[in-house]
Formats: structure tokens, C-alpha cells, sequence
């Protein structure tokens, strides 16, 4: 009777393994090799308006992938370096990426308005930067992580701001696609519904401090920005404990019926972090996804 017992415990042990995988954390991701960008190129007199380029070997013109890191909009935690690990494999693989550094809650003009006014100038920045770096604008496609990915969603649908807003553009540089990954995209919802993991619903309130009482999201979630004529990708880790894949999941529905056009890719086994490592599965078909994108006709 001991034996088949023990058998009986073992297999469970290992079904337990097999249900359960160990989820990367930031220190796990940060604790490996980086490469280092190409160039830092400022956008603004702070010092914490700045990107990241990275230029791939040939003469281009290169397709351009935005990238903009997370960490709670605050800070405190890491920046840019998070991205490093997709933007040295994107750069392998002949994409051209600018990694975005903004104000922060904590920073000085970080919060509202100054963190979405960043991102903007940031991502009009290639602007200017096209010609000497051979750039090709007609084929950008923005991605962020996390509170990144709010902030890449966010710049899909910044096109319909009001002219009344203190976040409007008159221009904003056109973009092909935006791509979400594990992000807020609605604002409203994690305040309420989040696990607390990046300090919700304390944080959300922080981040849009400053904005009308009335209608604190009105220009500040890509909820309310909805429709957008920017196509977004909606990536979510199944098992993702910071932005659960609830959230990706409503927030790409509302997109879908609000007539824009929408993907919503959600990777097994991956929890919040994965998605932005190529080492992992959920990493690589991100990264091919948005080789995909920028290469599109």
C-alpha cells in the first residue's frame, strides 16, 4: 500500500509543478546580461526626457518599434533598462527601436499632466531624429509594458484628445499600431478591480492627480479614448498576478465593439514579466509579432 501512495504523491507533486510554473519577476529579468543603445537623445530639458536609440547594422530605411517601460508609473522602480532584453532582439533582427524614458510619479512634473505630455514629445521626437538615423516613419509601431503599455495605448487614441485638454497635440506623429503588453488600458477598472501589486488604487489616483475632478480618466485611460483609428494589440500573461488577464480581456472587448480594430494575444504559462523577456516563449512571439507589424504593407 506504501508504494502506490507514494506513486500517488509524486505524480501530484509534479501535476502541481506542471499547473504552477515559477513566474519571472524584474529582478529575475534584470539580474541578466544587457547590451547596451546605440545613442541616448534628449527631447526635453529634464533629465528624465530622453530615449534610448537602437540602430541596426545596414543602411535602412529601418522600421521603428517605440518602446515604453513600466514600473507603476512611479520612480522609485527601473526604467528603461526593462526593455533592454526586446530592444537588443529587435535590433538583431533589422528593427530600429527608441526606448522612452518620461517623468514619473515621484519626479519632479511627473504625474499628470507632465508623464502624458512626455510620452508624446518622446514618440514626435523621431521627427526630427528620421533623416539622420534613417528612419522610416511610415512604419512605427508603439509597445509598452505594463503601466508602458497604458501609456502605448493611451498614444493610439491621443489623436481624439480635446483641444480643451492640457495633454492635446496638433500633430501627433502617425503610428501603424500600438501594442499593449500586460497593460492598464483602463484606468476606471484598475483602480477598482486591481490585485493592489503596483499600489491601486492609491496609484491611479496619484497618476491622474490633476486632472478635471469631474472626469479624471476623460483623457487619461485609452478606455475613454475609445474609438481609435490606430489597430491595438492586446497581449496578456495567462497567470499575470500584477494585470490580470480580466483586465486585457475587458478592456479588448470594449475595444472590438467600439469599431476599432483589435487583437488580443493571451500566452499560456507566462505571468507579467515573460512577455517582455525573448528568452521566453510569450517573449519571442511578442517580439515576432511586432517585427510583423512594422513590416506589414
Amino acid at each position: 500500500m506504501l508504494r502506490p501512495l507514494a506513486l500517488l504523491l509524486a505524480a501530484a507533486v509534479t501535476a502541481s509543478a506542471v499547473a504552477a510554473p515559477k513566474l519571472e519577476s524584474f529582478t529575475d529579468l534584470l539580474a541578466k546580461p544587457r547590451e547596451k543603445a546605440d545613442a541616448k537623445i534628449t527631447y526635453g530639458a529634464d533629465p528624465n526626457q530622453f530615449g534610448e536609440l537602437w540602430l541596426p547594422s545596414g543602411k535602412g530605411p529601418f522600421p521603428v518599434v517605440v518602446l515604453i517601460h513600466g514600473g507603476c508609473w512611479q520612480a522609485a522602480l527601473p526604467g528603461t533598462i526593462l526593455m533592454d532584453y526586446m530592444a537588443a532582439d529587435l535590433r538583431a533582427k533589422g528593427i530600429a527601436v527608441w526606448n522612452l524614458e518620461y517623468r514619473r510619479i515621484g519626479h519632479a512634473g511627473g504625474g499628470y499632466p507632465g508623464t502624458f505630455l512626455d510620452v508624446a514629445a518622446g514618440v514626435d521626437k523621431l521627427r526630427m531624429l528620421a533623416k539622420a538615423r534613417n528612419l522610416d516613419l511610415t512604419r512605427v509601431v508603439v509597445a509598452g509594458h505594463s503601466a508602458g503599455g497604458h501609456l502605448a495605448a493611451w498614444t493610439a487614441g491621443r489623436g481624439r484628445l480635446s483641444k480643451t485638454s492640457p495633454l492635446h497635440s496638433a500633430k501627433p506623429l502617425p503610428i501603424r499600431a500600438a501594442m499593449s503588453i500586460d497593460g492598464i488600458d483602463d484606468l476606471k477598472a484598475y483602480r477598482a478591480e486591481g490585485p493592489g501589486r503596483c499600489g491601486e488604487p492609491g496609484t491611479v489616483d496619484q497618476l491622474v492627480k490633476g486632472a478635471p475632478r469631474r472626469s479624471p480618466y476623460a483623457d487619461t485611460s485609452p478606455r475613454e479614448l475609445l474609438p481609435t483609428r490606430v489597430p491595438q494589440v492586446v497581449v496578456s500573461g495567462e497567470l499575470d498576478p500584477i494585470v490580470p488577464v480580466k483586465l486585457a480581456r475587458g478592456f479588448a472587448a470594449a475595444a472590438t465593439r467600439s469599431g476599432t480594430r483589435t487583437e488580443l494575444l493571451v500566452y499560456p504559462r507566462a505571468g507579467h514579466f515573460e512577455p517582455i523577456d525573448p528568452a521566453t516563449p510569450a517573449g519571442r512571439a511578442v517580439d515576432d509579432k511586432l517585427i510583423a507589424l512594422s513590416r506589414r504593407n
